[in-house]
């Protein structure tokens, strides 16, 4: 299941049934667990850990340094879990020493071509990252995220689950979960309410997260003033708290 051609080095770590296509190169450190797929000239670095039935595509750049000058050839780590499709052409950077020392992908996420994913950046479960798609480096982007192709993210900027980007938005700012945003930058638009029914929210939680939408965006509250409402909103409505937590965990601010 390892072409003729292909460069295994001998300080890898591969699962038997692990395949891998036509003049990849698999690095010193890495290890690649049961059932995943490397394509034709894919090229992976290590120090990195790779999970169980993924499968990575051809030209893709896997575990390289990271691009950051404060990088000095320390050896920081990439992890990606299981059952993630990466497509073409795509580049995942390891970690820096000043960020953590790892670049962490969860599972079952659709990483489409030429998505690059930098430093430190952490990315949970069940995303969905289109074509041309760039995160800059310490980004966190929590599950079922869904970004519009070639969307581009500012470093440190936190997504919230389930929020979405329309193609080509410039995110500057947090999104809080559940957000649809657009634009250069990118400015809300609405509720997510189509991907939460689709992943089961019932119609009365999705209308008690639309309240709380229209108290940060379509009010004449305050910023501040906003974020207390909804804080205490969610001592009665316990599907509020993870809406009002980002709000008070924000660095960077959220869109407005």
């Amino acid at each position: 299941m390892i072409h003729s051609t292909a460069i295994i080095d001998s300080d890898a770590c591969l699962a038997d049934n692990v395949e891998v296509g036509p003049y990849s190169i698999i690095g010193a450190g890495v290890e690649i667990g049961s059932g995943t797929i490397i394509g034709p000239h894919v090229v992976i670095k290590g120090p990195t850990r790779i999970g169980e039935d993924n499968t990575i595509l051809q030209f893709s750049s896997i575990g390289e340094d990271p691009q950051d000058k404060k990088y000095h050839n320390e050896p920081t780590t990439l992890e990606i879990g299981d059952r993630n499709l990466i497509r073409e052409s795509c580049t995942i950077n390891r970690g820096t020493v000043q960020g953590g020392g790892v670049t962490k992908i969860g599972s079952d996420n659709w990483i489409m071509a030429y998505v690059h994913i930098a430093h430190d950046c952490v990315i949970g479960n069940h995303t969905i990252f289109a074509n041309g798609t760039t995160f800059a480096g310490h980004v966190t982007v929590e599950d079922y995220v869904i970004l519009g192709g070639f969307s581009l993210i500012h470093q440190f900027v936190v997504l919230g689950k389930h929020c979405f980007t329309a193609i080509n938005t410039v995110v500057l700012k947090d999104i809080p979960p559940y957000v649809m945003t657009s634009g250069h930058p990118a400015k809300p638009h609405g509720l997510n309410s189509e991907g939460l029914k689709r992943h089961g929210y019932e119609k009365d939680v999705i209308k008690e997260i639309k309240q709380a939408y229209k108290i940060l965006y379509k009010s004449d509250f305050l910023y501040k003033d906003a974020k207390e409402k909804i804080k205490n909103m969610s001592k009665a409505n316990p599907v509020l708290i993870d809406f009002s937590d980002f709000l008070e965990n924000s660095q960077r601010g959220v869109v407005r």
